[in-house]
């Protein structure tokens, strides 16, 4: 069964965790997989390796690890591949994919264009 792993940073923002918990729930009515499990890198939890071993509860054999971040960095490009490789090994059955981070996907451009059009002034 397929499952996709939505790994944001965490914040001590209530707004961003209720982003967050949308986003999941956008995600999962949209790509119609059943397991859509929001995990934080940090301040938050579920952390990664508990939001793995949920999916793997649930009947996860495939689990997608989508990065809800703009760059490439040291969460991007060394913790998080870290914490799967782990992952790996604790669950040897499962099969493990990771996206880009967010800013590396060429239509980035058309999103801020968009985004760029929408602008409001701050009052």
């Amino acid at each position: 069964m397929k499952s996709i792993l939505l790994v944001s940073h965490g914040s001590k923002a209530r707004k961003a965790r209720e982003e967050i918990e949308t986003l999941a729930a956008q995600l999962k009515k949209k790509s119609g997989v059943a397991i859509v499990q929001p995990v934080f890198l940090e301040i938050e939890s579920p952390d990664i390796p508990e939001g793995i071993r949920q999916c793997v509860q649930k009947g996860a054999t495939e689990i997608s690890i989508l990065l809800n971040f703009l760059n490439s960095g040291r969460h991007a490009g060394d913790d998080i591949p870290k914490i799967i490789r782990q992952a790996r090994k604790n669950h040897p059955g499962v099969k493990f994919r990771m996206t880009k981070p967010i800013g590396q996907q060429n239509y980035l451009v058309d999103i801020f264009l968009k985004l760029l059009d929408e602008q409001t002034d701050i009052v």
